[in-house]
């Protein structure tokens, strides 16, 4: 169903107006101050949607023989997440698994921030990643530099089934997580800042990651 404000239908182009009025989804007409009521941005557009949630199967997934996916620890930024949400859709993401201790993306900041490809990406929240190293994924850590991390620039393939793991926007990876991983590796960057925002992290990782070669090791 579509919402729209008599003033956006007044000032939106013929052509568009045509395209909402005759469409299949019904269209609803709504005043201003009803409008307000419904809609929780302070300057709206005066167009909403409202959609039914996607259900995605996991098993389906995880049954893939190759498998570039996003693993996300304790993400409670929704803005970040929303931003990350549009990264892995745009470079080619399988599937996201949050924590359980993750914001949840139906926040309306984490589905303003994805610009509408929620509705398009898998999603898993309350992930264990126990339990996907078990489905034969590994994971590839993102932490600072050090001695068990390695430049991604270095990395030169990726693992047939991989998930590129990223932490809390200020605590990093956990310590138990970073166990389980197969790869640790780091964004080299200027010492004039202590670390990366984690949606621009994830930006550069799945960029490089999507282009390497998948090998087994």
């Amino acid at each position: 169903t579509l919402v729209v404000t008599l003033d956006y239908l007044e000032q939106c182009e013929p052509a568009h107006r045509r395209t909402l009025e005759r469409g299949p989804t019904p269209l609803y007409q709504a005043r201003a101050s009803q409008f307000d009521s419904l809609s929780d941005v302070r300057t709206s557009q005066g167009i909403l949607a409202i959609v039914r949630q996607p259900t995605w199967k996991e098993s389906a997934i995880l049954a893939r023989p190759t498998l570039f996916g996003l693993y996300g620890e304790r993400l409670q930024d929704p803005t970040n997440v929303g931003g990350l949400i549009r990264s892995a859709l745009a470079f080619g993401v399988d599937a996201l698994w949050l924590s359980p201790d993750s914001v949840d993306i139906w926040n309306p900041k984490v589905v303003r921030g994805t610009a509408g490809v929620v509705m398009s990406l898998p999603i898993f929240s309350g992930a264990d990643p126990a339990a996907l190293i078990q489905a034969d994924c590994v994971l590839m850590a993102a932490t600072p530099h050090g001695a068990r991390s390695q430049d991604i620039r270095q990395i030169q393939s990726v693992p047939p089934r991989a998930l590129v793991a990223l932490g809390n926007e200020s605590r990093g990876l956990s310590e138990d997580l970073l166990n389980l991983a197969g790869l640790r590796f780091h964004v080299p960057i200027s010492q004039a800042v202590d670390s990366l925002n984690v949606a621009t992290a994830a930006a550069i990782a799945l960029f490089h990651f999507s282009h390497l070669r998948k090998t087994h090791a």
